[in-house]
């Protein structure tokens, strides 16, 4: 998504970005302190943070069928959610403003959890929340985006908007290149699984939401609301480019 913006592939005017790497729960806490300008967060973050961002209708993850995995050491029960609501298992999860935690709740609200850096959860699958969404909405999973802060005003979140389109369908556009500069966060992965997982996260929808990811945005925090897991209900609003 950033590969153009960080290469200086596109022209950003007088605007200049700089460029942090940090995972995704430490940028929603950092968000709700209002500190970044822009920044990609969970979309469950966001329902905190609707009051001073606004969401770019441009850079979002959402899994069409996949996303969160429910991963284990040894075999799955079999009905893994009557055994997380047992309470006989643990979860790991990578934060508590994260997506992955949000639907983890949404499926089995009695589930226990206890909070474990990103990069350290064990990779075995056992379920996938995404298939579960899409069975239960008939829509993909949406579960990060960018947001701008509002202060800066409608102007200049526009042009940003504009950028980070620009950057996304740049790096869509010369795929091999945006590639070579992912292999160096790829975490150990071998290039056909960053090529796939870039496939799977970085796509039509990271474009633009589209009608149908707005709508799968709104049914994500309208559940999450009615399930008593947000505060209070969620005005989303998308600034494009």
């Amino acid at each position: 998504m950033f590969w153009a913006l960080a290469a200086g592939r596109i022209d950003t005017g007088d605007r200049r970005y700089v460029h942090e790497l940090g995972d995704i729960e430490s940028l929603n806490r950092r968000a709700l302190a209002g500190e970044l300008e822009v920044t990609a967060v969970s979309l469950h973050a966001y329902a905190y943070l609707a009051d001073r961002y606004a969401l770019l209708a441009h850079g979002a993850s959402i899994g069409d069928r996949y996303g969160p995995r429910i991963v284990a050491g040894a075999a799955p029960p079999p009905d893994p959610r009557s055994a997380l609501g047992a309470g006989s298992l643990l979860v790991a999860v990578p934060g508590e403003l994260t997506t992955a935690f949000l639907a983890l709740k949404l499926y089995q609200p009695a589930a226990r959890h206890v909070v474990v850096p990103f990069d350290q959860i064990e990779q075995y699958v056992a379920a996938g929340l995404g298939e579960w969404w899409h069975d239960e909405t008939g829509l993909p999973l949406p579960l990060g985006g960018n947001v701008v802060r509002r202060d800066l005003g409608d102007a200049l979140m526009r042009d940003i908007a504009r950028d980070l389109k620009a950057s996304i369908q740049y790096g869509l556009a010369h795929r091999a290149e945006a590639l070579a500069h992912a292999t160096a966060y790829g975490r150990g992965l071998d290039p056909s699984r960053i090529d796939r997982f870039v496939g799977m996260y970085v796509n039509a929808y990271t474009v633009d939401y589209g009608p149908t990811g707005r709508q799968a945005v709104a049914e994500l925090l309208a559940r999450a609301h009615g399930a008593g897991l947000l505060p209070g209900p969620v005005e989303v609003s998308f600034v494009e480019g």
